[in-house]
């Protein structure tokens, strides 16, 4: 037997999903996509429909959605490594950062969008590939051989733009 909330919650739960299928917007419950969902809904964006490549659209631009609820930073983990730098370097720059020509970083505190920041693909890559190259060349054994760097507050203040969005005067 479950309590009123609990009902409400398990109601709410389903309503999500199924309000995620009408829209055509993915699993909201996968990682980070519920977030996602929220920020393109509070930026007027179109939303992707797949997990894989962009997480949503201005216009046809794809867009890059990274958020966090601690400290504002942007982490890209789960790179794939290449055989050569100079292959890294142009995967980076083609397929995994550079294809996005704007990134929004968001920090959120429980459901509310607190600030979202939008950086250029090119400053993101101009503060990230000198981290991924010093990983790249290191020779320090990780569990994970996939390459991580992440962009700090004082990086994303000084090189973006603060981003009004819905709900926020």
């Amino acid at each position: 037997m479950t309590t009123t909330l609990e009902q409400q919650w398990i109601d709410a739960f389903n309503k999500l999903q199924s309000l995620s299928d009408q829209l055509q917007v993915g699993d909201p419950f996968n990682y980070n996509r519920g977030r996602e969902i929220h920020t393109a809904f509070m930026l007027g964006h179109t939303v992707s429909g797949t997990l894989a490549g962009a997480d949503a659209y201005e216009g046809t631009d794809p867009l890059e959605y990274k958020s966090t609820i601690g400290a504002l930073k942007a982490t890209y983990n789960g790179v794939s490594v290449q055989p050569t730098w100079e292959e890294q370097e142009e995967y980076l720059v083609n397929e995994k950062i550079g294809k996005y020509k704007r990134h929004y970083i968001t920090r959120y505190e429980n459901n509310k969008l607190i600030e979202c920041w939008c950086l250029s693909s090119d400053d993101v890559l101009a503060v990230l590939l000198p981290k991924f190259k010093k990983q790249y060349h290191s020779s320090n054994a990780r569990k994970d051989p996939r390459l991580s760097a992440s962009l700090n507050a004082k990086e994303i203040r000084q090189l973006g733009f603060r981003v009004i969005f819905k709900g926020q005067e």
